[in-house]
């Protein structure tokens, strides 16, 4: 038996409120305005600026490799030192090497990265970083898994495996952000085509030309052509428009912008929200101004979390002592003033804490021969004779 649904009273319906707009276009148009398929979270400018962002700050720092001393952590510099730091291999450096490891965490990789390392009689040779498309991650029993390298299966001891965002079923194996961006990345993809489709939509004319449909020009297109070519395209630039007053008349239109469909403001809250996800300042995706404390932040919260998951990886998978660990250098990311570090630097130089060629590494100066002793106070006497000082002996 067919059953017809019935149509919804009218006293059901619910009252139109406020004020609204109807936009119509034909099919072809419409093609310009819509958006579809799958958006790549590295297609999207605002992920990507973001990720970018991270990826060049990471790769800038240096990784150090320290060692813990009685006296306190000191920098080593060796062979070991030399290829994780400056030549992981012969195709890439440190720099680019860390940028591959966090694009490929955040996208492509959806939270894992895997580098594989490559010695020589125990001594580290190389560090190959594996396209996310060649490797598999199969989990073995209650716990483990096994990492697959275009078919090959290796044991996760003998590789570099980073993860971010670990994942509540299989906490060895990252998640990362596309399932929380992909929403926000689609918003982002269609806001970009309708501007496009705006920008480039023929149905914007500037200028609407009121002719008396009595006129046999206006029966046909080619009359219309002829009109135009009669009153208006004739002309040159500048010169008034001499027209029949009782046959047309011209009236300027102002047709729907993207401040209309308040387009900005919906791109400004999905950019925040990018921005809120991955951890970076508004600013960064071109929302607000630039604020030194948020940019600190942001270094101490986002890019150092971030970092700490690649030195340990590096730490248990490469180094075998165990007063052995690398570190980044991330004092050369933070936003100081000349102001600051001078003042900072004067008072830890009058307490003998710093030396002052130490103090001239902060502010990127050579060292100096003669600015390597400790000095105290009382004119900066050397602090081993810091018992000569005048008020003592008095």
């Amino acid at each position: 038996m067919k059953v017809t649904p019935k149509a919804r009273p009218a006293r059901d319906r619910p009252t139109a409120q406020g004020n609204g707009f109807i936009w119509l276009t034909d099919p072809e148009n419409f093609a310009s305005l819509e958006c579809q398929g799958y958006t790549n979270l590295a297609h999207s400018p605002e992920v990507s600026t973001a990720v970018n962002t991270i990826s060049r700050l990471v790769g800038a720092m240096t990784i150090h490799l320290m060692q813990n001393t009685a006296q306190g952590d000191v920098r080593v510099k060796n062979e070991l030192s030399r290829v994780v730091d400056i030549e992981p291999n012969k195709f890439m450096s440190r720099s680019n090497l860390m940028q591959w490891i966090v694009r490929t965490l955040y996208l492509e990789g959806r939270g894992n990265a895997v580098v594989l390392p490559r010695t020589e009689r125990g001594y580290l040779r190389e560090l190959r970083p594996i396209p996310a498309a060649y490797t598999a991650f199969v989990p073995d029993g209650l716990f483990g898994y096994r990492v697959e390298i275009a078919g090959r299966e290796y044991d996760p001891a003998s590789l570099l495996h980073f993860a971010v965002n670990p994942g509540s079923f299989y906490p060895w194996k990252g998640e990362g952000w596309t399932l929380t961006l992909s929403d926000v990345a689609n918003n982002l993809k269609q806001a970009a085509a309708t501007e496009k489709g705006f920008m480039s939509s023929k149905w914007k004319p500037g200028v609407i030309i009121r002719v008396d449909a009595f006129v046999d020009e206006m029966s046909s297109p080619e009359g219309r052509d002829r009109l135009l070519d009669k009153y208006v395209l004739n002309s040159e630039a500048g010169k008034p428009w001499i027209l029949p007053a009782d046959q047309m008349s011209v009236e300027q239109i102002k047709p729907l912008t993207l401040s209309d469909l308040a387009l900005a403001d919906f791109v400004k809250l999905d950019k925040q929200t990018v921005a809120a996800i991955l951890g970076v300042p508004p600013f960064v995706l071109g929302v607000g101004d630039f604020k030194r404390d948020e940019w600190n932040n942001f270094i101490a919260t986002t890019i150092m979390p971030l970092a700490q998951i690649i030195e340990q990886e590096l730490t248990r998978k490469l180094l075998y002592g165990e007063d052995y660990f690398f570190r980044f250098n991330s004092r050369s990311l933070l936003n100081y003033s000349m102001d600051e570090l001078v003042k900072a630097g004067t008072e830890m130089v009058d307490r003998a804490a710093l030396r002052r060629n130490e103090w001239r590494d902060w502010m990127g100066l050579p060292p100096d021969p003669e600015m390597d002793e400790l000095l105290i106070l009382e004119n900066y006497i050397p602090s081993t004779r810091a018992g000569d000082q005048n008020k003592l002996n008095s």
